[in-house]
């Protein structure tokens, strides 16, 4: 088990200087006083790392395999992929990479920790179940990858009683790597995602399945209704499934355990039947706590939805304007279309090309069509010519745009004053942005509406 202690007397360096690596930094630095760090960041951050006055610290731009392995262990950022050449070059020379959150799993063995993940929905997931440990008077954290680097949070006075833990497939391999056992590990579904990152469909499964498969949570909380959830084999783990008609699931809009009906979710506020349907996976998840879910269940309509998921900005001129600028998949772009079926839709469509396959998207298109489909990003010009087709078959608009403004006024034309303008673009915003929320920041603006009023996540931290 490699804990904080455990990095004294080694070569230590950190790789990327986001939120993650300054967090490490400060932990390390408060820790560790007389330890060198030294840092690998991009040439606009050198001046920014040099500026703490750190005699200490060393900032470079060279992160080689020859100059990585030189390390006994890089603190990367989730962002950096252990898969780049650099890195397996430098793994097999004898470097460990790990992230921050493998050094809080290992300071935190006895911790109740509730860990959540799945390719769509574990932002609204995690932040809902500790919405209601709350509701039912436990102090309860949120952090992770919803917004909160678990190295914030690493030394807490006055601890929590659980952990509502999210994690992105960039990080469950981090806790198996703890060598500790969460308490409670939740997964909503898997779909391909992040193939840029992990290389492959099947490396992004393995590596999202490393919460079960390596990291043998006590109680595993699976949907029964993702066959890749369904099939896993997890003898090390007490496995309870959802979406079964014998445990939690969803019928219409009325969750039942078992024969029993326990909540109308018609008036909560969780856009989406899939986030409802993740409501399931919350109570057996607060059940396996040993907590009285059926009695929490009803908080659910307290709950605060979080930004840019399919977040409803307001009304301006006839037009109602939808963030869903977390949608990184076509899959996620079809859950968001399928709130809407009632209403008049342009969606807006493209981002970064990650190399996904958009053609189950086309295909869905053929029965499920909006009003108009912009296309926009660099895979634009993909999607476009996939749907050509079908468009010209269904009827629907289709239209190609510059860039996000370009998108909205085009939207705005083909809506002509009634229906929604939904931005779930099914593709990450790498390139024109910096990520999905400077993204979402940027359409709010072009809407009409105040990016700052929208972004705040609600309870993030410990409360």
């Amino acid at each position: 088990m490699l804990d904080i202690a455990a990095l004294a007397g080694l070569k230590v360096a950190l790789w990327g200087w986001g939120r993650e690596g300054r967090a490490a930094w400060r932990v390390l630095r408060d820790r560790l006083p007389t330890l060198s760090i030294t840092l690998f960041c991009n040439d606009a951050e050198v001046a920014d790392a040099n500026a703490l006055g750190d005699a200490l610290f060393t900032a470079r731009t060279d992160a080689t395999a020859d100059a990585l392995s030189v390390f006994d262990v890089v603190i990367k950022s989730p962002g950096i992929s252990p898969y780049k050449p650099e890195a397996l070059a430098a793994a097999e020379r004898g470097t460990r990479f790990i992230g921050g959150t493998t050094l809080w799993f290992a300071e935190h063995a006895e911790a109740r920790t509730i860990c959540v993940t799945g390719t769509k929905g574990k932002s609204t997931t995690t932040a809902l179940l500790a919405h209601l440990l709350r509701a039912g008077g436990h102090r309860t954290a949120l952090c992770g990858n919803i917004g909160l680097p678990m190295l914030e949070v690493i030394d807490v006075d006055d601890p929590p009683e659980f952990w509502a833990i999210e994690l992105s497939s960039y990080q469950t391999g981090d806790v198996a790597a703890s060598g500790v056992r969460p308490s409670i590990a939740v997964a909503t579904n898997i779909f391909p995602e992040h193939l840029d990152w992990h290389g492959s469909e099947d490396r992004y499964v393995a590596d999202k399945l490393s919460l079960f498969t390596a990291a043998k949570p006590r109680i595993a909380i699976l949907n029964g209704a993702d066959p890749r959830l369904a099939s896993l084999s997890l003898p090390d783990s007490e496995v309870r499934f959802v979406g079964g008609e014998d445990g939690w699931h969803l019928r219409g809009d009325v969750v039942h355990r078992g024969a029993r009906a326990v909540f109308d979710t018609s008036d909560v506020p969780l856009p989406g039947r899939h986030n409802r349907s993740n409501l399931c996976a919350v109570l057996a998840a607060i059940e396996a706590l040993g907590l009285d879910a059926e009695a929490l269940a009803p908080h659910t309509a307290s709950f605060q939805p979080l930004p840019h998921r399919l977040q409803t900005l307001g009304t301006r001129d006839g037009i109602t304007w939808v963030n869903d600028s977390i949608s990184t998949t076509p899959h996620a772009s079809l859950a968001a279309l399928d709130c809407f079926r009632s209403q008049r839709v342009a969606l807006l469509a493209g981002g970064h090309d990650r190399g996904i396959d958009w053609g189950d998207f086309a295909d869905a298109m053929r029965t499920r069509a909006p009003a108009a489909i912009i296309t926009l990003g660099q895979n634009g010009p993909k999607i476009h010519d996939l749907l050509a087709p079908v468009a010209r078959e269904v009827g629907f608009a289709l239209v190609a745009a510059d860039d996000l403004p370009d998108a909205v006024a085009k939207a705005r034309s083909a809506l002509d004053g009634a229906g929604v303008v939904l931005l779930s673009p099914g593709a990450p915003s790498f390139g024109a942005y910096r990520d999905y929320t400077e993204r979402g920041r940027h359409f709010a603006a072009l809407a009409g509406f105040d990016p700052e009023a929208i972004t705040t996540i609600p309870g993030l931290g410990i409360a």
